[in-house]
């Protein structure tokens, strides 16, 4: 009799079991969503660095905004133009968009034999973490020095030299901002490609006290603003700064710049023609100017 109820009891959860499957089955066909086929066509076409500088969770989730109309094709900035025209013509987009070509920039000129230390980290080795409590640096707008924008750089873009500052590789740079979003003290930042002068400090100090601290930091002299003629580079809270909109080659300030702080910029490879001529459009308007 035993045996019996056993049998029962088997069959009986056996066939709840095959209820349950099939119901589930029947479920899956019904409320499953099929994927749009231009996803898998437009994740081929991105670069499948899943660094998330445009936003999403990676290449897939950013494919499938776009088929959604949730984002537009110029959100992949490591793609490039030639990402976002593939793009445009897999989603017949009648409007082309364009991406500006960017690279970042590292704009820190005090390193370990530039900046006084007066302080002593012991802790966790990122820069994030020595920021809460100031860094080993007395110049507080200074590069800490602990790499974290290297260790988020996914096209391995930069690195550590000798003298604790990160540097760009220019040639590898696609502008995907992850290092700019990684830095504590926001020291670097994205350029456009042909902008060819650049202030290399990020301190807004007083110069007397930068003087003490940094032999190449920005110690607001405004010789860079008297020198240059065309009104592109002014002096804004301790700090030269340059108007882009006005000039994008002010070269004349930099040749009485004190600490060298102000600098023509290496070109991104295959932008080296483009640079030479800002340079001389620039240097021709001034002549222009004092005749």
């Amino acid at each position: 009799m035993g045996g019996v109820i056993i049998l029962i009891s088997l069959a009986s959860m056996g066939g709840l079991g095959l209820a349950l499957v099939l119901m589930l089955v029947v479920a899956d066909k019904k409320l499953s969503v099929k994927e749009d086929p231009r996803v898998e066509k437009a994740l081929e076409i991105l670069p499948g660095a899943n660094c998330g500088a445009c936003g999403f969770a990676g290449c897939g989730a950013f494919a499938a905004a776009l088929v959604e109309e949730k984002s537009t094709v110029s959100g992949c900035k490591p793609g490039g133009n030639e990402t976002v025209q593939k793009l445009t013509d897999l989603l017949g987009i009648e409007e082309t968009e364009s991406i500006s070509p960017k690279v970042a920039r590292v704009f820190c000129s005090g390193g370990i034999k530039e900046t006084v230390k007066d302080k002593v980290y012991i802790g966790i080795e990122t820069c994030i973490s020595a920021h809460l409590v100031g860094g080993e640096k007395a110049c507080l707008y200074s590069c800490i020095g602990f790499g974290d924008c290297c260790e988020v750089c996914q096209f391995d873009a930069i690195y550590m030299d000798d003298n604790g500052l990160p540097v760009v590789d220019l040639a590898k740079c696609t502008g995907c901002g992850e290092c700019v979003r990684a830095c504590s003290r926001n020291i670097i930042g994205l350029t456009d490609y042909d902008e060819v002068v650049h202030v290399y400090c990020s301190s807004h100090g007083k110069g007397a006290v930068t003087k003490k601290i940094c032999k190449t930091g920005c110690i607001a002299c405004k010789l860079c603003e008297k020198d240059d003629d065309t009104g592109a580079v002014k002096v804004i809270d301790n700090l030269a700064v340059i108007d882009y909109g006005v000039n994008k080659a002010p070269v004349e300030s930099v040749n009485r710049c004190p600490t060298k702080v102000i600098r023509v910029s290496a070109p991104a490879p295959g932008y080296e023609n483009m640079f030479e001529a800002k340079i001389k459009q620039s240097q021709k308007a001034v002549e222009e100017k004092k005749t």
